[in-house]
């Protein structure tokens, strides 16, 4: 992705309907997460199904140590 990349966060009853949408080809895609998970959560699922929709392969950085929420 050589652009930058939008989300779109919409809100259906007690799921969150996200879209990730990359500006330089204009490639979208869309997720759904509970409400309650927190937007930065709802960000990287997003982006890695972007990421694979185009093809591109990053590591998954490793979870920091503690509480997970």
């Amino acid at each position: 992705m050589s652009g930058g990349v939008l989300f779109e966060f919409v809100q259906m009853g007690q799921v969150m309907r996200v879209a990730a949408i990359d500006e330089a080809t204009g490639t979208e895609v869309f997720i759904v997460a509970p409400v309650n998970a927190t937007r930065l959560q709802m960000e990287r699922v997003a982006m890695a199904k972007l990421r694979r929709k185009l093809g591109e392969q990053q590591p998954i950085p490793s979870r920091p140590s503690g509480r997970y929420a």
